[in-house]
């Protein structure tokens, strides 16, 4: 991806641990990398097609001027996660910020924070089987489209679907979203966990009934496996409430660990149990 730098923007700010620190304040040294796509703005001479640098420099200094924080890394940080925001050309940053007047005791040139974040793509399975199972998705959908740090792109169609797993139960109501967001995986797990709870939502029963059910399928390329998160998730090949929302998502959307396509994947599950 292509490249737009800002080095070194020198900057006064209130950060540090010391009270002394968020009176007086002090210099600071700001390097940005920002990735976008740089080819229409080449080939149209368009400022608007690009990122306007000077924009944000002068969107740098005035966060810093209306902000105080103890550590330069939540300094850091949420600059990133501004910037990514802000500009919707942006998919990812790397943030530099050096405090050449850092308070210690020995000599030294300055001390610094360097970060890298940017928009992910992750895709989310639903399902409810309880109450309004339609209102419970509608809501799910909702919450995510609100929450400030996720983009929903695309939701699927709706599917009634049988239960799976064994257990003796009513149809499901079934779908799956594509999602931009800048939370990280675990981040996303608990965010969902969250609107699954506020949905009334209790694991009593393993793959039993539920009214709100929301896994993630896909995030990146990534490949996960925590005692709490497991990414891809571990079953959806062998899901066709899963891989049919999937295929009207991201049809060539490649598994990162099987190899295969959702619709390849979709097409050999089809094949391994005909209707």
């Amino acid at each position: 991806m292509d490249k737009i730098k800002i080095e070194k923007l020198t900057v006064f700010g209130k950060h540090g641990v010391y009270p002394e620190e968020n009176v007086l304040g002090q210099k600071f040294q700001v390097s940005l990398v920002m990735y976008t796509d740089t080819r229409k703005a080449g080939m149209t001479d368009d400022l608007e097609c690009s990122i306007n640098y000077g924009d944000v420099s002068q969107y740098v200094k005035q966060y810093f001027d209306e902000n105080t924080f103890k550590l330069i890394e939540k300094v850091a940080e949420k600059l990133a996660e501004n910037l990514l925001l802000r500009y919707p050309l942006l998919e990812k940053v790397d943030v530099k910020i050096e405090k050449p007047w850092a308070p210690i005791t020995i000599p030294v040139e300055s001390v610094g924070v360097e970060i890298s974040r940017g928009w992910h793509t992750a895709y989310v399975a639903l399902g409810s089987n309880i109450g309004d199972e339609k209102a419970y998705l509608d809501e799910a959908v909702e919450k995510l489209k609100n929450h400030p740090l996720c983009q929903v792109r695309k939701v699927a169609d709706y599917i009634q679907t049988e239960p799976y797993g064994g257990v003796e139960q009513d149809p499901f109501l079934n779908s799956a979203l594509e999602l931009r967001t800048l939370l990280f995986p675990e981040e996303l797990l608990a965010l969902l966990n969250q609107i699954e709870a506020e949905a009334g939502r209790e694991r009593i029963i393993h793959w039993g009934p539920r009214t709100l059910d929301l896994d993630i399928l896909l995030y990146d390329d990534c490949v996960i496996d925590t005692p709490s998160l497991t990414i891809p998730h571990i079953d959806m090949q062998n899901r066709d409430f899963v891989l049919i929302p999937m295929v009207q998502l991201a049809p060539y959307y490649r598994h990162p660990v099987l190899g295969y396509t959702m619709r390849q994947l979709l097409e050999r599950l089809q094949e391994k149990n005909p209707a």
